[in-house]
């Protein structure tokens, strides 16, 4: 009788396993880790609403933190992709980079071995790619943006070009810092994102 019960728990367990939702992994910074924002109303937290309203079985892990730079992402990103195992990835990052001046090479670097870690471990990769405020002249701009499409074409992952399109010329909607979006632009954030990534969901459904 033991025996049986124990067998009968086994394939409980197999099975809840089995049809566990597949993970979609957001690796960013402070534009998806909801800086300055009541929780609940970021562009990460609204994915998960239209998921659950378009009826697709995922779930979302969070993993962005404030500040991150790609070489902090780079660093966490294997453990990252052990824990939740994803489906999906989607690397947000760069942005503190490039306002901090940091490298290009350095920053292309760490985005490479993000992609390479996510795509060996199975899962589909998007970049969010961010561009530079016009003041840092027109060459770092230029090569700055350039370098998301370049990784996307090489890697051949999905690509958002410029996360904050229709937003970044709208100081009315960035908090006092003139940085960080205010909750009202967090749909239009996600609506950005929705094009290249709803794909991804589809493949990867498939693929199950």
């Amino acid at each position: 009788m033991f025996r049986l019960a124990t067998l009968l728990l086994a394939g409980a367990m197999l099975g809840a396993s089995a049809h566990a939702a597949p993970t979609i992994l957001v690796m960013g910074d402070s534009l998806s880790a909801e800086y300055g924002l009541a929780r609940g109303k970021g562009w990460v937290a609204l994915l998960e609403q239209r998921l659950k309203d378009k009826r697709l079985d995922y779930s979302v892990v969070n993993a962005s933190i404030s500040g991150e730079t790609s070489s902090g992402g780079a660093a966490r990103m294997a453990d990252a992709l052990a824990r939740n195992k994803p489906a999906v990835v989607i690397i947000e990052l760069g942005g503190n980079d490039g306002l901090r001046g940091l490298a290009l090479p350095a920053t292309r670097a760490n985005f490479e071995a993000m992609i390479k870690a996510s795509q060996q471990s199975g899962a589909k990769v998007l970049i969010a790619g961010m561009q530079l405020p016009p003041n840092y002249g027109r060459d770092a701009t230029t090569r700055f943006k350039t370098m998301y499409v370049d990784l996307a074409k090489q890697y051949k992952t999905a690509l958002v070009p410029f996360i904050l399109e229709g937003i970044g010329e709208q100081q009315d909607l960035f908090q006092a810092d003139g940085i960080h979006p205010l909750a009202q632009a967090h749909p239009r954030i996600l609506d950005n994102v929705w094009p290249a990534l709803e794909p991804l969901l589809k493949a990867a459904k498939a693929k199950r």
